[in-house]
């Protein structure tokens, strides 16, 4: 029998209905034996996700306030879901300990942990499968950082015993009990852990989307879904904005080559996108598989003739990067110059101070400042090896009348960073996508 880990997203378990729909999948493939449950997120645009109802829970308890409000409104969302599906079920005891921690010992990670855990209960009571606690085998260590080797073991020892599960996501706890959360999203996190722990043949991401896209669907109109898609090329696209599945979700498979499938909920018959290490025998391999990018971006130029004869220069750059623990996007250098691309946001706070620490410390002869920019990247493994692609896609933005701050592709040849205007962004990207759709 081949093992199937499967994790459902939020939208994918915001109501009674939803939940039945997951049944449905469930019991149409016997290997789908171990589920990782979201918190319910919202059912409708103006609804609120259970987690954020969590946290205003906890910023009131924390600051003194009635939390009260908010925390019957989370009981109501779950008990909806329980009365609908007919369960004989009770979450009081839970609700319980809950309102207690909040008044006596109000924690965020805890409190934001409860949607997840309140959900995988009902879950598993509704498909008659084992609940698995992630406190008990997510393992987080005292500063909060996840713990991955050790999460492994711990998960594999939970998991193997157990013919079917469903086990919350998000959260684990450090070796004293106290629960810590991942990053929004991070029940995709949770999923590929356990696909890992327990070697499974493949990890399915349901969701409400199906699959990746070739590009944004509100900036272009249409695009086409992407059928394969190598692990490099996923976590570019997600660092780079395309937000389907946690950058985060992929090392733990892709170090046992576990394909990934992106599957939607509402449309189960639709393939989704598979992520995988090797494409599959007799599938095409398109040169570039998507365009994606991001705004907010400002450009430092540093000028000085014969910049690259001289020793450590660009280390005593990044040194003061990282002194302020400032990251940046890109570092491009040349014989003159040397150029660093940053997140406007995060440079912001520290941005004056830091163009006088390079004119004092490094003594240029020209230090530039570009703000108002955006970053996209042409992705795919083998397009950039296509010289023809490259040419293509400059020259289509060429033809926009879009000028071009920042061309780089690195040595690994996984994709084409180019910068433009914000202001162009989104003409950019049109008129990327028009050229490479037209090779896909």
């Amino acid at each position: 029998m081949r093992t199937v880990v499967a994790k459902f997203g939020g939208t994918s378990l915001a109501s009674a209905g939803q939940f039945r729909k997951i049944r449905e999948i469930i019991d149409s493939d016997p290997d789908r034996r171990f589920i990782v449950a979201s918190a319910p997120g919202k059912r409708f645009p103006e609804d609120i996700k259970v987690t954020d109802l969590l946290l205003r829970c906890y910023d009131a308890a924390a600051a003194g306030r009635d939390f009260e409000p908010d925390l019957a409104l989370v009981q109501a969302r779950y008990q909806d879901i329980i009365s609908e599906l007919g369960l004989d079920f009770s979450l009081e005891a839970d609700i319980m300990a809950l309102r207690e921690r909040l008044r006596t010992d109000p924690q965020r990670d805890y409190a934001a942990s409860r949607g997840e855990y309140l959900n995988a209960r009902i879950l598993a009571a509704y498909l008659g499968f084992t609940f698995v606690d992630p406190e008990w085998c997510v393992c987080f260590d005292e500063n909060g950082a996840l713990d991955a080797a050790l999460t492994r073991r711990t998960m594999g020892a939970a998991l193997r015993p157990l013919n079917r599960a469903v086990i919350a996501g998000f959260y684990g706890a450090d070796m004293s009990g106290r629960i810590h959360t991942l990053a929004r999203g991070g029940s995709d996190v949770t999923g590929s852990l356990a696909a890992a722990a327990i070697h499974a043949d493949l990890y399915e991401n349901w969701t409400d989307v199906s699959g990746l896209l070739a590009a944004d669907p509100h900036i272009v109109e249409n695009p086409k879904p992407v059928r394969y898609i190598s692990y490099r090329e996923l976590r570019t696209l997600s660092y780079m904005g395309a937000s389907v599945l946690h950058t985060d979700a992929v090392n733990p498979v892709s170090d046992l080559s576990i394909p990934i499938n992106i599957r939607n909920t509402d449309c189960p018959q639709d393939p989704g996108t598979m992520i995988v290490r090797k494409l599959p025998t007799g599938e095409t391999k398109y040169p570039i598989i998507g365009v994606a990018g991001r705004v907010g971006m400002s450009v430092i130029q540093v000028e000085k003739v014969m910049v690259s004869d001289e020793s450590g220069f660009t280390a005593v750059m990044l040194d003061m990067l990282k002194n302020r623990q400032l990251p940046f996007e890109q570092c491009l250098t040349g014989i003159d110059t040397v150029t660093l691309v940053i997140r406007s946001d995060l440079l912001a706070p520290c941005k004056e101070e830091l163009l006088s620490e390079i004119h004092r410390t490094l003594r240029p002869d020209y230090v530039g400042l570009k703000e108002n920019l955006s970053m996209i990247a042409v992705i795919g493994e083998k397009g950039t090896d296509v010289c023809d692609s490259n040419v293509r896609v400059l020259q289509a933005l060429t033809h926009a009348g879009i000028p071009i701050s920042t061309i780089n592709q690195g040595a690994g040849k996984l994709n084409l960073l180019v910068g433009v205007p914000e202001e162009k962004y989104k003409d950019a990207i049109r008129s990327i996508y028009a050229t490479i759709d037209e090779a896909m």
